[in-house]
């Protein structure tokens, strides 16, 4: 019975939410819709309820009931993706909504914080970003995260076995991970481990995907060194993160399956760089040793056409400039266009989320996450960096225009 009034209850204040929630026309916004290389301009967008009710252009009328918002002639995109993040907390997540990123993929917490802030954004109780959650890192050494749930006792003396393997990623699963990270190599951002070494073998990835996949839950895999990249692959993994030494074998391996590569390339470039999430003399070393390679790589995997995804890798604390914006730069950089750098931020990243009937794009019937620029990113990607306006799932989180009174 009391289970039975706190549903009811939640249930009232959720829809209590929904039914406060303004609707939106958008004027005057150049908008890119993310799967068009052009720009349509002085276009009109009404949001009802969260969702792109209609879109036109100038003439289009704007019904009563909808709160006008003058875009100024500036450009309007979807919202970025990252699909490589640690977020764990509510400042964070506010950080990583004022960059622009309206979605974000988590590759491990320490104790389910990421379900949470699923849930509040889900639920309207925050803005955004929308969560796609992992959960606890699928790794042979849980460490303080063996303390995330009262199930993963059995798992304080390492994570390798079968039944190890399975009950770490029912847990998850069980506690609202929408995707799996496990590791293929070690890490690069310790010093007293080589990105290379393979971790787990293809068996032990296969038993994780097999596991997963029983209900229906992908596999990302951290894989630095070819050898627990091919093996990933070949066990099925959805997408490979990083994989700095990649072979041209294991990338047309890759293609070849559809596995996607989220390069996470300026995580290599905060190694090199005094503060951030790393620092320290070896991390600096290995980090401009790394950043040539993962480029060779980049090139590689674009000529071959292995759909490539963002991911800034960081837990958006207040200290790190790792971003989707200027990893879009570096995609640019290393030889994408514009169009395909931005894409590879949101259409490209919402299929590889799952979540591509619902976001990525802006055209009806999607999500209204929407971030407004200065300028065509078509021609200067460098605007990505300077949201103006940001709205998350029809909710306005940023709103830095007008300048003038």
């Amino acid at each position: 019975m009391k289970a039975t009034l706190l549903t009811v209850l939640f249930s009232f204040c959720f829809l209590l939410g929904q039914s406060q929630q303004k609707n939106y026309a958008l004027i005057k916004a150049n908008v890119f819709n993310g799967f068009e290389n052009k720009i349509y301009p002085n276009n009109t967008l009404l949001i009802k309820n969260g969702i792109i009710e209609r879109m036109g252009g100038a003439d289009l009328t704007v019904p009563s009931g909808y709160e006008i918002i003058d875009c100024l002639n500036y450009y309007l995109m979807p919202g970025m993706i990252d699909a490589h993040s640690h977020l764990d907390n509510l400042a964070s997540a506010k950080r990583a909504l004022e960059t622009g990123v309206t979605t974000v993929r988590t590759a491990g917490v320490s104790a389910y914080q990421d379900v949470a802030l699923m849930n509040l954004a889900k639920t309207g109780q925050i803005a955004g970003p929308d969560i796609i959650p992992a959960g606890v890192y699928v790794s042979p050494n849980l460490e303080e995260t063996v303390l995330a749930d009262v199930r993963l006792a059995p798992l304080l003396t390492g994570v390798k076995t079968d039944e190890e393997l399975k009950l770490l990623v029912n847990v998850n699963i069980d506690r609202g991970a929408k995707v799996i990270k496990t590791r293929g190599t070690e890490r690069a951002g310790r010093p007293d481990t080589d990105p290379r070494e393979q971790v787990y073998t293809e068996r032990q990835i296969q038993i994780i995907v097999q596991e997963a996949g029983k209900r229906n839950v992908p596999v990302m895999i951290h894989a630095h060194g070819d050898e627990g990249s091919r093996a990933a692959v070949l066990a099925g993994a959805r997408s490979i993160e990083h994989g700095t030494f990649l072979s041209d074998e294991t990338l047309r391996l890759m293609k070849a399956r559809g596995t996607f590569l989220v390069p996470t390339f300026i995580t290599l470039e905060d190694l090199t760089q005094p503060g951030g999430d790393y620092e320290g003399p070896v991390l600096e070393l290995r980090g401009k040793f790394m950043m040539p390679q993962a480029e060779k790589v980049f090139k590689k995997a674009h000529e071959l056409g292995v759909k490539m995804v963002t991911g800034a890798d960081n837990s958006y604390t207040a200290q790190t400039t790792s971003r989707i914006s200027l990893e879009c730069a570096h995609f640019v950089r290393m030889g994408m266009t514009n169009f395909e750098a931005i894409q590879s931020a949101t259409i490209i990243a919402a299929e590889l989320l799952g979540v591509e009937k619902n976001t990525g794009r802006i055209e009806k019937g999607f999500d209204a996450d929407l971030v407004l620029i200065p300028g065509n990113p078509l021609e200067e990607i460098r605007h990505l960096q300077d949201a103006l306006l940001i709205m998350s799932n029809g909710q306005l989180a940023v709103k830095r225009i007008p300048f003038g009174k």
